[in-house]
Parts: C-alpha cells; sequence; structure tokens
C-alpha cells in the first residue's frame, strides 16, 4: 500500500517560542479509492499529513489534494455544514467532513474515508446522488394549495410551525438515508430523507397535499420499509428527529389526522 506523505516545514520561532514548538500532529488518512477509468476494483491508499488536530477533516482532503494528489475526488461547497455535498463515512460513520474535527476521530491510529453506502461510486468519494433526488422529488416537496391564487399571504401561527420545525433543517445530504440498512439492501426503498422532506408538507397547516404525499408512502417500498433501528437519526449532522417523523407518518397513514 502505497503511502504519500506531505512533510510540512516546522513553524517560525516567535515570541517566548522556538522553531520546535508547533500544533501540528502527523495524522494518516486511508481513504477508499476508486477510478472507473482505470480498475472495476476499488483499493485503499494511505495519506500521510501533519496537520493541526482542531481542524476539520475536509481540511486534511484539500491538503492532500492540493499538496499531494490533485486526482483525489470528492465533493464540497460551503464547508459550514449547510450545503450537506460532502457527506461521506468516516471511522465508519457517515459524517460532515466539514463538521467533523480531527482531534474528536482518534487521530493516533489510521483514520478511514471511504464513499456513503447505498449508492453507485462514481469516483473516489463521489456517489450518484440521482436515486436519492428522485425519491425526494417524488414525495413532491413543495406546497400544493387548491384554488385561485391567494392576494395576501398565506398566515401560520407559531403554534402551527413548531409543528413540523424539526423537518425543515434537511440539508439533502444523504447521510441518513445512506446509513439505513433496508436502504444498502433495497434501492427501490424512498428512505428517512424523503421521508422527512414529505412530512415537513405533510404537517404544514398552510398545505392541502397531505393525502397524495401519504398514498405516495403507503408504497410497498415507502414509510412501511422502516425498521426503526435508528441509524438515520445518529446519523443526521442536523440532529433531527428523524425515527420520530418517520413513526408520525405512519401514524397518520392510519388515522388519516394530520
Amino acid at each position: 500500500m502505497a503511502t504519500p506523505v506531505m512533510d510540512k516545514s516546522q513553524s517560525e520561532p516567535g515570541a517566548g517560542g522556538t522553531a520546535t514548538d508547533t500544533p501540528y500532529i502527523t495524522a494518516t488518512f486511508r481513504i477508499r479509492r476508486f477510478n472507473p477509468e482505470v480498475s472495476d476494483e476499488a483499493t485503499w491508499e494511505d495519506f500521510r499529513i501533519e496537520i493541526d488536530p482542531k481542524e476539520r477533516v475536509l481540511d486534511a482532503l484539500h491538503k492532500i489534494k492540493w499538496e499531494i494528489d490533485g486526482t483525489l475526488t470528492f465533493r464540497r461547497s460551503c464547508a459550514h455544514g449547510i450545503c450537506g455535498s460532502d457527506a461521506m463515512r468516516i471511522n465508519g460513520r457517515n459524517r460532515l467532513a466539514c463538521k467533523t474535527l480531527i482531534k474528536d476521530i482518534n487521530p493516533e491510529k489510521p483514520i478511514t474515508v471511504e464513499p456513503i453506502k447505498g449508492l453507485t461510486v462514481l469516483k473516489d468519494l463521489v456517489v450518484d446522488m440521482e436515486p436519492f433526488f428522485q425519491a425526494y422529488r417524488d414525495v413532491m416537496p413543495f406546497l400544493i394549495t387548491k384554488g385561485n391564487e391567494p392576494t395576501r399571504e398565506r398566515l401560520q401561527s407559531p403554534e402551527d410551525r413548531e409543528r413540523f420545525d424539526d423537518t425543515t433543517k434537511c440539508i439533502l445530504c444523504a447521510a441518513c438515508t445512506s446509513a439505513c440498512p433496508v436502504f444498502w439492501n433495497d434501492g427501490q426503498y424512498f428512505g428517512p430523507a424523503a421521508i422527512v422532506n414529505a412530512h415537513r408538507f405533510i404537517f404544514d397547516s398552510r398545505d392541502e397535499g397531505g393525502e397524495q404525499r401519504l398514498e405516495v408512502l403507503n408504497d410497498r417500498e415507502g414509510v412501511w420499509r422502516c425498521r426503526t433501528v435508528f441509524n438515520c437519526t445518529e446519523a443526521c449532522p442536523r440532529g433531527i428527529e428523524i425515527t420520530k417523523a418517520i413513526q408520525e407518518v405512519k401514524r397518520a397513514l392510519i388515522t388519516r389526522r394530520y
């Protein structure tokens, strides 16, 4: 196994300090590599870098890409836990690379980084998100109303808004869906994220499309496939109570009250 190494110069001496005073540690990142143009098989590659442990895994990936191997491929955008594009498996758990501090994942041992599960890997840490987004589109994640276009704002009480506040936090990172064992074994399952986004509108007092969404989720690949193992809730970087939302959708299907 090749081990590319990036050496970092020791810090410059400052007032009251010496050239050996440095916050940096040497950490090994073991990254799962896949390039369909080179091989049909994925391999693991180690990169040893010097980095401040208070930095994030995303910072380490940038160092590796910019200073060691420019072919390393991964998605990222805002780098602040909002866009959700850098979800990946870090030390066996789904996380956002931009929110995971190196010091919090035991840098004394090799830190494993691999793509999220259940979706086709296109290259390195990049997966095909189309099945995930298709499930999202299928639940109609937009306000549905009847009648003429309103002439004034649709008002809503704070209490009504609070009813679905938690599920408005979803950033579509797919961390929850790709942590679900049912999704791993059945790519047709809508998955937690789609159900969460359906919940956001089913329980919106201004919306009139609840019955349509419930019928979509009543499908054999819908909400009933959930086995309530809580992987999704544990994986969510936004702290959404996903399993609770799924149970509320199930209850609404049975009672038709929402």
